[in-house]
């Protein structure tokens, strides 16, 4: 299938600099991925598309502070880290800019202590693909703290304003450190929205995906099947896999937050299937899991847990914008996006959210 076939026009007005003052102030489109039907609510309003028993799944990975600006240590030359994936032993994957400098066996510092030597120094141990670099740390101290002085939150290059609070980048639920970008489609949820949706019996349930350089690589060949996603680490607890395996028995709907958690249910989905897990007229078992997933989900794909979706609006030719036109058709989709354009929603990681159903 053609990359270009999932491209649009979007204005740059339309990119959201900025997280509105209340989380749950955000607009909601609406589509019925059976019917084509759009509708035009506010996010407080999804309560009206849930159901007592439905099963809500976010993702409760929680960003670090993993963009870190120093200088090569030889030449003085400014340097940028971004941080994507931890891989023991103090040695991370990252990105680096500019990657010309970074060679094999570069070292860049960051910050000084008071005798006046490096916070932190990075050697490149491994040369990879579009700027990507594994880097080996020493520091003295413990790196989480070193990273939380030094380091900035890793805002996406469409936005160009700061964030004056760090935490507006953080999801309320977010527990387990790791990710390299927020889980977008949590960041419009309150505790008390939450709660209210508890009251009306939507069940709440949490998956683990540390998002790292799949969010940030371009889809760069022609067709779709060409592409391939970088790995990331995810957990699909046991008590998660019960509670969807209750609620599909039960006829209730699973509904992802975010397509990070719609790619973790449908990773235990094909892990589940070929553990034997399913049976003629009986719904998927899932089973518990955990480690790297790639998958890469596109139209024509079948879904094996995931009813229904929330998200944000994403990028034109990107991954995610195949992933939620797997799950309504990209025609619908692509209709949706048209008229989202059309009516001036917010777009990308600060932006208004669409509910597929």
């Amino acid at each position: 299938m053609d990359v270009q076939a999932f491209d649009f026009e979007l204005p740059e007005s339309l990119i959201a600099q900025t997280p509105l003052l209340n989380r749950t102030a955000s607009r909601l489109l609406t589509l019925n991925k059976q019917t084509g039907a759009i509708g035009h609510q506010t996010f407080e309003q999804l309560i009206d598309y849930l159901e007592a028993g439905d099963l809500l799944v976010m993702n409760d990975t929680r960003v670090i502070p993993a963009r870190l600006f120093g200088m090569k240590k030889d030449t003085g030359a400014k340097v940028e880290l971004l941080l994507l994936k931890q891989l023991g032993e103090d040695r991370w994957e990252a990105l680096v800019k500019p990657g010309k400098r970074m060679q094999l066996g570069a070292v860049a510092v960051f910050g000084v202590n008071q005798e006046e030597e490096p916070l932190l120094t990075a050697e490149v141990v491994e040369v990879g693909e579009m700027g990507a670099r594994v880097l080996q740390f020493s520091y003295k101290g413990i790196f989480n703290e070193i990273l939380d002085r030094l380091g900035e939150m890793p805002l996406p290059p469409y936005i160009k304003e700061q964030l004056p609070e760090r935490e507006r980048y953080q999801t309320v639920y977010a527990k387990h450190e790791g990710s390299a970008a927020a889980p977008t489609a949590g960041l419009h949820f309150t505790e008390a929205y939450l709660e209210k949706l508890q009251a009306k019996g939507v069940r709440l349930a949490f998956v683990t995906l540390h998002v790292g350089l799949g969010t940030f690589r371009p889809v760069s060949v022609d067709t779709i099947e060409e592409h391939q996603m970088h790995a990331e680490y995810y957990v699909l607890s046991a008590e998660t896999a019960a509670a969807i395996n209750e609620t599909k028995a039960n006829g209730k709907r699973v509904v992802a937050v975010g397509t990070t958690s719609a790619r973790t249910l449908e990773t235990a989905a094909g892990i589940s299937r070929e553990q034997g897990g399913e049976e003629d007229g009986k719904p998927l078992v899932i089973q518990p899991s955990q480690g790297w997933t790639s998958i890469f989900i596109y139209p024509g794909y079948t879904f094996g847990v995931v009813d229904a979706l929330l998200t944000n609006f994403h990028l034109p030719k990107s991954t995610l914008l195949m992933l939620i036109s797997a799950l309504a058709g990209r025609t619908y989709i692509m209709q949706a996006y048209e008229e989202a354009v059309r009516e001036e929603y917010r777009f990308f990681s600060f932006g208004d959210a669409m509910l597929i159903y």
